[in-house]
């Protein structure tokens, strides 16, 4: 059957409405099929169009509404039937998100598609908790990197120790799971124990929470407070400007 749509891959940021792009938001308003990810918020869903085929790709911890080579297929199929196809995901497409893994598939199989980025949580959720990645006295570089890689990877897991020394600050993606197995590795590689950390969950929305103490401290902080995820991890010395710059965070 030859092609008659379209897929955008639409990054709707991390969860407060006011930051999904003019451009995603004019998609959604417009679009024939969405197929969105779990993170994305309900406010944001609620811009679809209302007539609109939405679909539930999802994948939490342990919950997967959707494989990815299903997503893919999927994706594929629905643009040989829509004018407008729309690939709803959480932050960015291509941080952390599969989006440069659909964009082969779509590519592959001769679907036109679209990237339009969003604002990605490793940016927003820090910002929001009044945590500055760089700062002239503080840092003048950041890394991000992912705590939770995928099985049957090709390349070797994150070499914490070049991260370790490889920047001022760290912005840690779903690490949550594995903050004990990362922030010994952290400690191992010759960071400080009196390191600052920050941990921020559901970034950028309403329920926003921090956690902030030391590579020391952390991971008992968690386990006692049952800190649990989706949540990004912040290292370093910017984390001390938490206690300042907090209360100008951005109303809802």
């Amino acid at each position: 059957m030859t092609q008659s749509g379209k897929v955008y891959l639409v990054g709707a940021g991390p969860g407060d409405p006011g930051l999904m792009t003019l451009k995603g938001k004019a998609l959604l308003e417009c679009a024939d099929v969405v197929v969105y990810d779990a993170l994305v918020s309900p406010q944001i869903l609620r811009m679809i169009n209302p007539q609109a085929e939405q679909i539930n790709a999802g994948k939490r911890k342990g919950m997967h509404s959707m494989l990815q080579e299903d997503t893919n297929q999927l994706l594929i199929e629905k643009a040989k039937q829509s004018a407008i196809v729309v690939r709803l995901k959480g932050g960015d497409p291509f941080i952390f998100g599969r989006g440069g893994e659909e964009m082969e598939e779509l590519v592959r199989a001769g679907v036109p598609v679209e990237v339009v980025p969003g604002i990605t949580s490793g940016i927003a959720a820090p910002a929001y908790a009044g945590i500055p990645l760089t700062h002239r006295h503080f840092s003048s570089s950041v890394t991000f990197v992912t705590g939770h890689e995928g099985a049957g990877k090709y390349r070797p897991a994150v070499n914490w120790s070049a991260i370790a020394h490889g920047s001022e600050t760290i912005v840690i993606y779903m690490g949550i799971h594995n903050l004990p197995y990362i922030v010994d590795q952290l400690r191992t590689a010759g960071l400080s124990d009196t390191t600052p950390v920050a941990l921020v969950r559901w970034g950028t929305r309403p329920d926003q929470e921090e956690l902030t103490g030391t590579l020391e401290t952390i991971v008992h902080q968690v386990e006692e407070q049952q800190f649990g995820a989706p949540a990004i991890a912040v290292i370093g010395s910017v984390v001390n400007l938490h206690s300042t710059l907090k209360s100008s965070r951005p109303g809802h």
